[in-house]
């Protein structure tokens, strides 16, 4: 019997829905029959099975993994954790053919969805558009797979420390750090991983909770660092690491409570990796300062400007075999000594790291950073119809400009005052907006630029919306 989606769930990274309207256990089985099928018929066969902290989880995680099996798959069930954990399992693994994470990473607690990884590559785009297809013709694969159970744990927190070789304990013995799991999937690798770092380390909502009671696990937005803050300055720690739902981006806080961005993160990692990778290519998205790019060059890298999405910059590593790569929503990938996927928890031991070998405290390093003047990331409502039709508009008005035009991920406008960038969500039907500038009067200037390119395409930037 087929199986159609819901409209609205086959994501271009993910797969995501609305737990008892858009997405339940049947969508889970058929995920688990295609995807099965579709490995099935690359020569594989071994599927990596992980879920997160939420309570639809479960239910999902048992029809999926009936699913896969019905279609010849055996399966390792690794049990709840972060994603990164799902990411090592199918990683670190020769037996291992694919994985499959069941979370709705940042999204409200009714939310739920599946990341998937397929053969060693992510599972995105034209992928997830043919799982779609299998599922809706029923061209499903029928065999009897295997289920076994692996506690990975102990072993996935022992691989992060190794974040920290060739460091002397005792450099890192004074060092004060903040966590914040955020009730996420993260918080029990989270504990194991604190209790084995050295330094001094303060934990808060470790306890896995997919109600979310404390605050919304989204580092990415500043109110839901308030109590992090809060503890960095009441225990005068050097800085502080926060995590979102499923552990695979990650936010931080440096001693005096400044946010350390995305972006500004990936500056301090460069600035580490590029003395052991000299003239190594140094991805970041589109929406990134371009302090960051300046840094790189500044440190003997390649800067490369890509388009956002986890997937998408996953792929252009591998394509362009770059050690390190970022973007401004915390997903932060390390393929120096790592695996190449985006790992918080890891990202976090490689904060301590960076700080040791750079000899500076992460505060210093945060402090000595260029005073940009940037808009946040403002994301409007605007018809799925409208959205692209609407950025080739803009990028067509602007070919003959005498301004530095990129068109990567929509449209990247840089002038005297500095850029601005106009952008489609691949995932939600809103475009995104952001500008930064030395100063108050050049962003203004750049705000206006935006207003007026919108305004010739009938549109406005009304209301900012939410992710």
């Amino acid at each position: 019997m087929s199986h159609t989606f819901d409209s609205t769930v086959l994501r271009e990274y993910d797969i995501r829905g609305i737990i008892g309207e858009t997405l339940g256990p049947d969508d889970a089985r058929a995920i688990g029959r295609s995807f099965g099928s579709m490995l099935r018929e690359a020569g594989g066969r071994k599927v990596a099975v992980g879920y997160d902290g939420r309570v639809s989880s479960p239910m999902l995680e048992h029809a999926l993994v009936e699913g896969l099996t019905a279609s010849g798959c055996d399966v390792v069930r690794i049990g709840m954790g972060a994603t990164p954990m799902l990411y090592y399992a199918e990683a670190s693994r020769e037996d291992v053919d694919g994985g499959i994470q069941i979370t709705g990473s940042h999204n409200p607690a009714n939310y739920n969805g599946f990341k998937m990884v397929f053969q060693g590559r992510p599972f995105f785009g034209a992928d997830i558009q043919k799982l779609g297809e299998v599922s809706a013709q029923a061209a499903w694969i029928d065999g009897t797979g295997s289920i076994e159970t692996r506690d990975i744990l102990d072993e996935y927190v022992n691989r992060m420390l190794e974040g920290l070789d060739g460091i002397d304990a005792g450099s890192l013995a004074g060092m004060k750090v903040g966590w914040d799991a955020g009730n996420g999937a993260a918080g029990p690798a989270l504990e194991l991983l604190a209790a084995r770092l050295p330094g001094e380390h303060h934990l808060l909502y470790t306890d896995v909770d997919g109600n979310f009671p404390n605050h919304h696990p989204d580092p990415t937005v500043e109110a839901n660092l308030a109590d992090l803050k809060a503890l960095v300055a009441e225990k005068k720690l050097d800085f502080g690491i926060a995590f979102d739902g499923d552990g695979d981006r990650i936010g931080a806080i440096d001693g005096q409570g400044r946010v350390i961005w995305g972006d500004q993160l990936l500056m301090i990692y460069a600035e580490d990796a590029l003395k052991t990778h000299q003239g190594a290519t140094v991805i970041a998205d589109v929406k990134a300062s371009r302090a960051l790019f300046d840094h790189v060059a500044k440190c003997g890298g390649k800067p490369l400007m890509w388009k956002t999405g986890h997937s998408l910059i996953k792929s252009k590593m591998k394509e362009t075999g770059s050690p390190l790569a970022g973007e401004m929503s915390g997903h932060v990938f390390f393929a120096d000594t790592y695996y190449g996927f985006d790992d918080a928890l890891y990202a976090g031991v490689r904060l301590i790291a960076a700080a040791a070998r750079l000899g500076k405290s992460v505060t210093e390093l945060r402090g000595a950073m260029p005073d940009m003047l940037n808009t946040p990331e403002m994301r409007f409502q605007v018809d799925e119809s409208r959205k692209f039709a609407a950025i080739d508009e803009v990028s067509a008005r602007l070919a003959d400009s005498p301004a530095d035009v990129n068109a990567t991920d929509g449209v990247r406008v840089t002038t005297q005052d500095g850029w601005w960038l106009l952008r489609a969500s691949n995932t939600q039907d809103v475009l995104v907006a952001r500008a930064e500038s030395d100063t108050q009067e050049g962003l203004e200037r750049l705000l206006g630029q935006i207003d007026e390119q919108l305004a010739l395409s009938g549109l406005e930037r009304g209301t900012s919306v939410g992710h």
